[in-house]
């Protein structure tokens, strides 16, 4: 009988346990100022809820105990933080966010291997990722202005996003990602920086600036635009790549060592190309299967050659000068231009066409815009030939499009 009393008191207590520990571990945020906030939550398999690390937080924070962060985990403006780890974490469902942490200089999370994205800004002593599992599964990544040395553990194979820029010390990059569907921005790192995407195989945007190489040997579609600019490598080559899609430009800008730009398989653009400024780039003759290009063809630069055999269709304008004399270079493409600017033409160069050689201010235009009424071919070495083309902005073209990549990211 008493047995029978006591029995719904007990059921009682334990829901009320039971109550207790399900909310300790579901909040909408969990606020970490100290080391004891966060040992409270070591009994949690899973926190759902954001977890903030406060400004004044001690200097060590683990967070071992629980497995999933069913949230983002943060820690902004604080200049406290040393160490941050956690030996059981194994994923984030949000945004690891790590923005203006002067002072954090460990980071280790060894069982971490999925995150729903990473956003780390001014995490100025960072050295070392320390994700000894190998990070696999992540939509973006932003890291900036940190002293990461090295990328080891960032192991995607699919991602959004990936921005990396402003880590001096950071000379070496060799990712196993196959594709990339949004965008990638590589800029402003140690100098002399060296990556390779042995893997990759799609891309979107691109833009990448300040490396000494880039090698991409499976690439085979670029689905955006991309831009090389301001680069030190000495050749660019993309041997599997046949074709860009729809309103893409691919664009080489003062990229001052490069002598060889290598699109071996390349037969349809389907946007613009714009080479300027490279001022070692003497020649243009290793896009040998090029046959349509949608857009623009823009050339400004020292080359005295510009050879593409299988050229027979251009949708938009046709606008090669040179500081050298490519008379030669410009017979080949007479053939193509509309009527009215050379005699016999066929037209199927479909916008304004300009082919010049000997122009002395011709690697200064990087605009990206073409010639309004085009000039034809012209081979007299008139010093003043490029001041009757007038231009007129053509849609997303040229360095119009380079910066509009930087402001995006």
């Amino acid at each position: 009988m008493i047995a029978k009393q006591l029995l719904p008191v007990v059921l009682a207590a334990a829901g009320f346990v039971s109550a207790q520990s399900s909310d300790k571990c579901t909040q909408d945020t969990f606020k970490i100022n100290s080391q004891a906030d966060a040992s409270g939550l070591s009994g949690c398999s899973t926190l759902k809820g954001n977890v903030v690390i406060g400004e004044n937080s001690d200097n060590t924070i683990d967070l071992s105990g629980p497995k999933k962060i069913d949230g983002d985990l943060q820690c902004k403006n604080n200049g406290k933080l040393i160490t941050l780890k956690s030996s059981s974490l194994g994923e984030i469902t949000g945004d690891f966010l790590l923005q203006n942490v002067t002072i954090l200089s460990t980071l280790s999370m060894s069982g971490l291997t999925s995150v729903g994205s990473i956003s780390w800004t001014s995490v100025l002593e960072l050295q070392k990722l320390g994700f000894t599992t190998g990070l696999s599964k992540a939509k973006s990544v932003r890291i900036a202005d940190t002293k990461i040395d090295s990328l080891d553990g960032i192991d995607m194979t699919t991602v959004a996003l990936m921005d990396i820029n402003n880590n001096h010390r950071l000379v070496s990059f060799d990712s196993g990602l196959t594709s990339l569907t949004d965008t990638l921005n590589i800029n402003a790192n140690g100098a002399g920086l060296q990556v390779k995407f042995s893997k990759l195989k799609s891309v979107a945007n691109m833009t990448i600036s300040g490396v000494s190489s880039f090698d991409v040997p499976s690439l085979s579609t670029i689905n955006g635009s991309c831009a090389f600019v301001e680069n030190d490598f000495k050749s660019f080559s993309a041997p599997n790549l046949t074709q860009t899609n729809s309103g893409s430009i691919l664009s080489f800008v003062s990229n001052n060592a490069l002598t060889n730009i290598s699109l071996p398989a390349v037969t349809k653009l389907g946007g613009g190309l714009l080479i300027a400024n490279n001022t070692a780039l003497e020649k243009i003759d290793s896009i040998p299967k090029l046959k349509q290009v949608t857009g623009d063809i823009k050339f400004r630069g020292v080359f005295n050659t510009v050879s593409m055999p299988a050229l027979d269709d251009v949708g938009g304008a046709f606008d090669v000068v040179s500081t050298e004399n490519i008379t030669t270079s410009c017979a080949s493409f007479d053939k193509l231009a509309p009527a009215k600017y050379v005699k016999g033409g066929n037209g199927h160069i479909q916008g304004t066409y300009t082919c010049k050689g000997k122009i002395e201010n011709a690697n200064n235009d990087t605009s990206g815009q073409t010639g309004k009424s085009g000039t034809g071919s012209d081979s007299s070495g008139n010093k003043n030939a490029a001041g009757a083309v007038t231009v007129n902005g053509l849609t997303a073209f040229g360095l119009v499009a380079v910066g509009a990549f930087f402001q995006l990211l």
